[in-house]
């Protein structure tokens, strides 16, 4: 009876160790699009809130905590870890004391701008160092941990998938930075809501497609590093 290839995938999707093929999805593997879709609940429920209550600073923000509220009370019903909701709401608290002891409304926005910043330089440093985070979160998500370092085929595709994610990041601090210094602040909350969901998924989308590209027909996929063996 002939051999299959392992190099090649079982029909459904799984090859024979009963693990996804080398082709599947990186949104499947972070979990899907639920975590955007949180994450852009609260900045769009400030915008609404901005926009129907003509301004009011409070007001919005206090809508912001309501989406998020809201949104943290289904991942409860639903028996999941609220992790991204509640540092989703803390950032909301600390952007609201931002703007007030401030007195200006666009600094509601500033810790978001900053954090931002902060990513696009942690992912430059990650990747600098040997230890792009696309790999180090890819890894730890699926069991591998960091055996994927001691396989050049994956550390050289997980490197370039993480390019994206900065880039992600950058887009923000860029359009961020500059409706920020216009003092802009009804389309900084349009740009901090269009740059959330929208902006995520393309860079699933994008860093998804260079890292499997960047891995050969031959190799395994990301759930098997090739590791030299020791001595």
């Amino acid at each position: 009876m002939p051999r299959s290839d392992p190099s090649r995938p079982a029909a459904g999707g799984f090859d024979e160790d009963g693990d996804p093929t080398r082709e599947e999805s990186l949104a499947r593997v972070l979990g899907g699009g639920r975590a955007a879709i949180e994450g852009s609940v609260p900045p769009l429920a400030f915008l609404v809130g901005w926009l129907v209550t003509s301004g009011d600073l409070p007001a919005a923000v206090l809508w912001s905590l309501l989406a998020s509220g809201a949104t943290l009370v289904l991942a409860l019903v639903e028996r999941r870890r609220p992790k991204a909701v509640l540092i989703g709401m803390l950032m909301t608290v600390v952007a609201a004391m931002a703007a007030y002891y401030s007195g200006e409304a666009r600094n509601f926005f500033l810790i978001q701008l900053l954090s931002n910043a902060a990513s696009a330089l942690a992912w430059m440093v990650s990747i600098a160092l040997g230890w792009p985070l696309l790999g180090v979160i890819v890894g730890g998500l699926i069991g591998t941990r960091a055996r994927w370092r001691r396989d050049p085929v994956l550390l050289r595709a997980y490197r370039r998938a993480s390019w994206i994610w900065v880039l992600q990041y950058v887009i923000r601090v860029a359009v961020l930075g500059v409706l920020w210094w216009m003092d802009e602040t009804t389309w900084l909350a349009v740009a901090r809501a269009a740059l959330t969901y929208p902006l995520i998924i393309a860079c699933v989308a994008v860093s998804g497609w260079v890292l499997f590209a960047s891995i050969p027909k031959s190799h395994p996929g990301i759930r098997k590093p090739r590791v030299p063996l020791a001595g």
